[in-house]
């Protein structure tokens, strides 16, 4: 069964060829890889027209040929043209015509239109015709992405989707960026190394200008990218900041469940799910579900917090501010999974074939534990399930910041490092040379793989990222290959930003963002919408613009953030200190589905590619408590071989059949 494509746009030129390349596109609710109609709207539409059909919708070219194909199956695509000019936004809300032409009217190029869309929340993927020149971007989280490709015949062709562009195009698969795929996490910028050869990722932060042709003649100028985002200075106090981080939080759930009569959110019981329940408490729904999925471990603590949480909720002086037009709580819920209901990791490894991800992915082997979750939302009616993913990379902070703040504030940094030290258990020699490192990023990225084991927990992190051991398992040629890439990529890489920790926290929001997206796409299989409103742009700037030893401390746990759900969140929810964790879940899987393990290496695909032993991981799969598995996470190994395996049967059997001249518009 050929996996799924969630909802997908592609941008196409104003050409023969790039109308024929939109008949190749899937049709509404088709698999990808089946043959479908080919997408188009009438000769002679005008500028900006947009035409739907089914769950597709095409808004044309001047000339009437298709600019933009996208299929909206959960996002919403707004659209609006002013004479030739138009302006595309998808996201998880509609746009009022009235917004779009205050964005539009009077945007002259594209720097003009992104500083009026800094109004809306930071969620939609943009798309706009300015003088002729297309403008597509993404957002600075990295939760929504562009890629583009050069299609023989069409020219570039732009979309969200790699495996779209790769279809469009008969793209193989590329061996370097799959092996890539197979270590724990991809730091910037090879994260951006898309797993089709001949597809290109414009990095977040980034948007893709794709020109016109010249007046009298036929070639049209190669994509240029333009930066659009910086990250704001981080000079706010924490009550200034805290203000705009709750107003951000608050724009953006609104966004995505703002007038929805029935809604469901995850509530661990740790700090972020319980902000987003209580914000989502606040745009007034008729109800809502919370569920948690209790642990197996009788030391957690998350079930009790989330009981904590929803006692309060129900208490209707747990709000300080009633929401706007609603004058009763909504009607409150609370799901707990019993613990036995929930599947270990590595549960169901087939699973995986519904969807299609724009790559491997290290989450996929909790898939079958997130699809029960989402399940059990849609059973209770939910029209749209929230949670607190990115809460971590965003407020939690990382040791690396310190560096940044040693530069400016050297007693300041020094002291809460010692609080830091203390916590994790840093030897202070070693400390203090890490924090008077001042080694390159490109230094630091080509040395950032090795063969040796990984470094002790208590090596200090104040590098660029962390650096990682290669698994045993992989084959010389994939080390190899990897070696390559970051051999390559570290000659001309440049880092996210030029703060040693403002890079590691955007990269690791983005890197985040990316894992999030398989959430998406099994809610979009199963049919609920999905969403994560802490990865929302809005509130990532906010954030960034407090000053550093307010926005992160060794001695609160993610201040910002308690002081920013303040009045939302009753006060005696915001005092956890506490995270609880799954890995014993995860070793306990590896024995419970030892037999699936061994079936998967089995016939393994990155085997005939050489990339892993599969004569090892058979072995390892017989003895799932192995050392070698505690010092190595298989995660991104079993990722890699599920989504090959997805990947190569998403793909037509028999030749695909491309529209003909009759077929697409002229």
């Amino acid at each position: 069964m050929p996996g799924q494509l969630r909802d997908y746009f592609v941008v196409l030129p104003d050409s023969v060829a790039g109308a024929a390349a939109a008949g190749r596109l899937p049709a509404p609710g088709a698999a990808f890889g089946r043959s479908s109609a080919p997408v188009a709207s009438a000769p002679g539409a005008a500028a900006g027209q947009a035409r739907g059909a089914g769950d597709t919708l095409t808004v044309v070219h001047p000339s009437g040929r298709p600019w933009v194909v996208a299929r909206t199956l959960v996002r919403k695509a707004s659209h609006l043209a002013r004479g030739e000019d138009a302006l595309v936004l998808i996201g998880p809300d509609r746009v009022p015509d009235a917004v779009l032409a205050g964005l539009l009217e009077g945007a002259r190029d594209r720097t003009g239109l992104e500083r009026r869309l800094a109004r809306l929340p930071g969620l939609y993927h943009v798309i706009a015709r300015l003088s002729g020149e297309s403008w597509i971007r993404g957002t600075a989280t990295g939760l929504r992405r562009i890629y583009h490709a050069r299609h023989p015949d069409a020219g570039t062709i732009a979309s969200d989707r790699p495996a779209a562009l790769a279809r469009l195009i008969d793209a193989p698969l590329d061996e370097g960026a799959l092996a890539l795929r197979l270590l724990d996490f991809l730091p910037h910028p090879l994260s951006r190394r898309a797993v089709w050869r001949g597809v290109h990722e414009t990095g977040a932060g980034y948007g893709l200008a794709l020109p016109v042709a010249a007046p009298g003649t036929a070639a049209v100028p190669g994509p240029t990218e333009h930066r659009w985002w910086e990250p704001p200075p981080g000079e706010l106090p924490l009550a200034e900041g805290a203000r705009k981080v709750g107003d951000a939080v608050a724009a953006s759930v609104q966004a995505h469940v703002g007038g929805l009569d029935r809604i469901s959110c995850e509530l661990s019981g740790g700090l972020d799910s319980t902000a987003l329940a209580f914000a989502a408490r606040e745009t007034g729904p008729e109800a809502l579900a919370l569920l948690t999925v209790a642990a197996r471990d009788r030391y957690s603590e998350d079930e009790r917090w989330a009981r904590r949480a929803v006692e309060a909720a129900r208490n209707p002086a747990a709000t300080a501010v009633p929401a706007p037009g609603h004058h009763t709580a909504p009607a409150l819920d609370h799901h707990i999974v019993p613990a036995s209901d929930a599947p270990y990791f590595y549960a169901d490894l087939a699973s995986t074939a519904a969807e299609l991800n724009d790559e491997p992915l290290p989450v996929a082997p909790g898939r079958a534990r997130a699809e029960l979750l989402l399940g059990r939302a849609r059973a209770t009616g939910s029209r749209y399930h929230l949670t607190g993913y990115g809460g971590d990379e965003i407020f939690l902070g990382l040791p690396h910041a310190y560096q940044d703040l040693f530069r400016g504030n050297p007693l300041t940094a020094w002291n809460h490092l010692g609080g830091l030290r203390h916590q994790l258990g840093w030897p202070l020699l070693p400390t203090l040379k890490a924090l008077l490192d001042r080694s390159t990023f490109p230094r630091w990225l080509a040395g950032a793989v090795t063969a040796a084991p990984q470094p002790v927990a208590r090596t200090p992190l104040l590098s660029w990222g962390v650096r990682q051991s290669l698994h045993p398992w992989l084959t010389d040629h994939a080390k190899t290959l990897i070696a390559e890439e970051f051999r390559a990529a570290a000659e001309h890489a440049e880092p996210i930003d030029p703060w040693r920790g403002r890079h590691v926290d955007i990269d690791g929001v983005r890197m985040g963002a990316r894992h999030f997206q398989a959430m998406e796409d099994i809610g979009m299989t199963i049919g609920l919408p999905v969403a994560a409103p802490l990865y929302d742009d809005r509130v990532l700037e906010a954030a960034l613009a407090v000053r550093l030893p307010e926005r992160i401390s060794p001695w609160r746990y993610k201040p910002l953030l308690v002081e920013a759900m303040r009045g939302v969140v009753p006060d005696e929810l915001l005092a956890r200190t506490t995270k609880d964790h799954m890995a014993s879940d995860e070793h306990q899987g590896l024995r419970e589905h030892a037999p699936e393990l061994a079936e998967l290496w089995t016939g393994s695909r990155l085997a005939e590619h050489g990339l892993v032993d599969a004569r090892r991981l058979l072995r390892l799969a017989a003895e799932p408590f192995s050392p070698v598995l505690v010092e190595h996470s298989i995660s991104s190994t079993v990722a890699g071989e599920t989504w090959l395996r997805t990947a190569e049967n998403a793909w037509p059997t028999t030749p695909h059949r491309t529209s003909t001249t009759s077929e697409a518009i002229l």
